[in-house]
């Protein structure tokens, strides 16, 4: 991955995570639950849950648990939804289940020198 796609890749996560701080701090007010009040709700710090609401990035236990205790937690499985609940996957039986990604070989290139033509 060149620089310039990381320094995407960095941008656009810390948009995701405002974006998820801000909605978890709807849902937070929403419910009229103070910080300190979910905090005693879940155990996770109130600071956590105050960086969490401003974009920060916190454990991903906290997190869960803060889903949990504002009723989100049907929403995890939407986060990464499982491959076998897709008909495809039921219609494709036949061979041993992947267990990682492999990157494809590139083609031989078809370039050539304008001599070789």
């Amino acid at each position: 991955m060149t620089k310039i796609d990381n320094q995407k890749t960095l941008k656009s996560t810390a948009i995701y995570l405002k974006e998820i701080g801000e909605k978890i701090k709807l849902y937070r007010v929403s419910k009229g639950l103070t910080q300190q009040q979910l905090e005693e709700k879940t155990g996770v710090s109130a600071r956590s849950i105050s960086r969490l609401e401003q974009g920060q990035s916190i454990h991903m236990d906290s997190f869960v648990k803060i889903l949990c205790a504002l009723n989100l937690e049907d929403n995890l499985s939407m986060l990464i939804p499982d491959q076998r609940d897709r008909p495809s996957f039921y219609l494709k039986k036949v061979g041993n289940p992947k267990y990682r990604a492999r990157k494809k070989a590139h083609p031989q290139s078809t370039f050539v020198w304008g001599e070789d033509k």
